[in-house]
């Protein structure tokens, strides 16, 4: 059902069984996905495209244009998937000349308040928790968990399957398969329960331990660890994965806490 006091630009493309409550705006150049809600007062700017079936909560503002003072009007996008929610008063900006788009992917949950800047590109089942704050060009990947009130710098990359805990400040890269926490914000131990949970082996949970092990336990510069993990670990898809990871990091990732006893399953 669209109310008669949503205003909605008659060049917006609505889909099929899509709810727009009283109060919304709809702006031109807009795409929503069937089965979508959005809610009373919610503004969605032109170039911003909804998936399937998402909620989309009041005060939620998509497709702003991005706060950056190098932005001159040029056409780009803000994205989000399938099955995703918004909640309360988000925040997501279209893209700039980098990336073009902002993207927010599927059956991702994004908490009251939160804020994806220009150029983000958050993957799939991405939880950010209430307040988390992404500055522009950052990286979230695959089933990622950022607890509330953290923030991520400028092009910072926080890889699949971690989880940081609240009110981290995230300057760093984040390898993924970790727990984050503490400041500087420092490897604690592997995320071993949600991988459990997403059904990964204990063979491949015991890989992981191992590589981590070597890489911040051990104390050796990231260069060693790694020519000791290819050395001493075969080759496998979760290993490369990591280690393609670290090599890729232009600004270098966390390291381990000097106060951390113990591999793993660090409390927080």
């Amino acid at each position: 059902m669209i109310s008669n006091l949503a205003h909605i630009h008659p060049n917006a493309q609505i889909g099929a069984n899509v709810t727009i409550d009283p109060f919304s705006v709809i702006h031109d150049d807009v795409v929503i996905g069937d089965g979508t809600h959005v809610m009373s007062n919610v503004t969605i700017f032109s170039a911003s495209r909804i998936g399937k079936n998402c909620n989309i909560f009041p005060g939620a503002v998509i497709g702003a244009v991005p706060q950056d003072l190098k932005y001159r009007g040029e056409y780009t996008l803000a994205e989000i998937g399938d099955n995703t929610t918004v909640r309360e008063c988000v925040t997501i900006h279209r893209g700039t000349t980098d990336k073009n788009t902002t993207k927010v992917g599927s059956n991702c949950l994004i908490m009251a308040y939160a804020h994806v800047a220009h150029d983000c590109v958050v993957g799939n089942n991405v939880i950010l928790a209430n307040s988390v704050q992404l500055a522009g060009h950052v990286t979230i990947d695959d089933y990622a968990i950022i607890g509330g009130m953290s923030a991520a710098h400028q092009f910072t990359h926080v890889g699949k399957h971690t989880y940081i805990a609240g009110m981290s400040a995230i300057r760093k890269d984040v390898p993924p398969y970790v727990k984050a926490a503490r400041e500087p914000l420092s490897y604690v131990g592997i995320n071993n329960v949600g991988l459990s949970r997403r059904g990964y082996s204990k063979e491949t949970i015991e890989e992981i331990f191992k590589i981590y092990h070597i890489l911040f336990v051990e104390k050796h510069i990231v260069s060693k660890a790694v020519e000791l993990i290819e050395s001493m670990l075969p080759s496998t898809e979760t290993r490369d994965e990591i280690l393609g990871f670290i090599k890729k990091s232009e600004i270098g990732i966390i390291k381990r806490h000097s106060q951390t006893s113990g591999d793993e399953d660090i409390a927080f």
